[in-house]
């Protein structure tokens, strides 16, 4: 299920990388989660604190017309997630 070139011990790998603070890492691993639409892993990397696992959980959201996710992201503090369900709305 996962990318050809991302197997699970190279994720494994990346996510221990950025659980101490590898930027380049963390980057790795939203590219990676978006790429095949992993809203778990980009729910995950959001939570721990990346902008970039949010912005692109607001486009994906977007994209699928997704009012929950959202509504989620917007209530955890995304004004990107509240501007578009204000768009949505008008």
């Amino acid at each position: 299920m996962g990318e050809p070139d991302s197997t699970a011990a190279e994720l494994a790998t990346l996510r221990a990388q950025a659980s101490r603070g590898d930027q380049d890492a963390l980057d790795q691993l939203v590219e990676l989660a978006g790429s095949r639409n992993d809203l778990d892993e980009l729910r995950a990397l959001a939570e721990a604190g990346s902008t970039d696992a949010v912005d692109l959980l607001v486009e994906l959201a977007e994209e699928r017309g997704d009012r929950a996710e959202l509504q989620r992201l917007a209530t955890a503090g995304s004004q990107d997630a509240a501007d578009v369900l204000d768009e949505l709305d008008s």
